[in-house]
């Protein structure tokens, strides 16, 4: 995404617009249909999230994990066209770490894209739709105990960030190079790219012509914690290698506990760690705010992230349209 710088005089606030540019779209992840390996099991199947993400009042939504919706170009299509949904993105896990796992990381990215690419001939590739490359989270067992609480001495080691980050741009350029088709890495938590410290060093490692991040605002804090930079500190700071944005928060209570009792990524999961919007840390408001004075006119991908068969998806994401609906979106 290409960010128009469009800000205020210095000192003067920016009131909520009463018309945005930006799109509000939802993801199968809201509703328990998640990228991690050992929960493939699906509560719900993927008509009826299709269903409930249309009737909930959004726009668009991601493909989630391969298989889960139909993976021919054609019939995805009708599915998509008949609830008038977009179709903005894909999660694509690698093992960037392990530079064996580089092939199969490239050909399961040129799969998802090919797929994306038919079901989206045309358009504005700069809006997507976008291959979000990740680490493959939440498999170190180190990083998945720790997250939400990572230290500089349980960073990557220096000499390996060269190679995972080239990994990564790799498997953007793959995707570029065959299918037209733009590429954002996603901090995560219980990745190797979690903290804003982290973040900082795979950007400077990788090519912003190639490679930006999808900005996940719960992932985002949750790293960050309480002493980090806040939400709109790493909008600026990252202002030029944001394309993609996801709408996610995360109840600082419940990650105060779990930095507090040692809980691991799951037991956050479990907990509630990712919140309703608006029930948590993260100052939306604020958010809009500096999408709109800085010219974004893209998507954002409302996730909220649950296990699967946790919670009420339909009902929380009608809670949180109307929650984005009262700032003007």
């Amino acid at each position: 995404m290409t960010i128009h710088p469009q800000s205020p005089p210095e000192g003067s606030p920016s009131p909520l617009p009463s018309s945005s540019s930006i799109r509000i779209a939802n993801a199968p992840v809201s509703w328990g249909a998640l990228e991690i390996e050992g929960f493939n099991q699906k509560p719900l199947t993927y008509d009826v999230v299709l269903d409930e993400i249309a009737e909930t009042g959004y726009a668009g939504t991601e493909l989630g994990d391969w298989g889960f919706m139909p993976t021919d170009p054609l019939v995805l299509r009708e599915e998509l066209a008949r609830r008038g949904l977009a179709l903005l993105g894909a999660f694509v896990p690698v093992r960037l770490r392990d530079s064996d796992a580089l092939p199969a990381g490239i050909e399961h990215a040129l799969r998802v894209a090919r797929l994306l690419a038919a079901v989206v001939p045309d358009g504005d590739r700069r809006i997507g739709p976008f291959i979000v490359v990740a680490d493959d989270n939440v498999t170190d067992p180190g990083r998945t105990l720790h997250a939400g609480r990572i230290t500089p001495e349980m960073a990557l080691p220096e000499e390996e960030w060269a190679g995972y980050a080239g990994r990564a741009e790799a498997v953007a350029r793959a995707v570029l190079e065959e299918t037209g088709l733009r590429s954002v890495f996603h901090p995560h938590s219980a990745g190797w790219v979690e903290t804003p410290a982290e973040t900082d060093r795979f950007l400077a490692e990788t090519d912003p012509e190639v490679l930006g991040i999808v900005f996940d605002t719960g992932h985002y804090l949750f790293g960050a914690g309480d002493d980090g930079p806040s939400v709109i500190e790493a909008l600026d700071r990252w202002a030029d290698r944001i394309w993609y944005i996801h709408f996610k928060d995360n109840d600082r209570d419940l990650a105060r506990r779990s930095r507090d009792e040692g809980w691991d990524y799951f037991q956050a999961l479990r907990s509630g760690i990712f919140s309703e919007l608006g029930q948590g840390g993260v100052d939306f408001h604020a958010v809009v705010r500096w999408l709109d004075d800085h010219g974004y006119d893209g998507w954002a991908v409302v996730e909220q992230d649950v296990l699967p068969g946790m919670g009420t998806p339909k009902e929380s994401a009608r809670r949180n349209r109307q929650f984005l609906a009262s700032l003007g979106l």
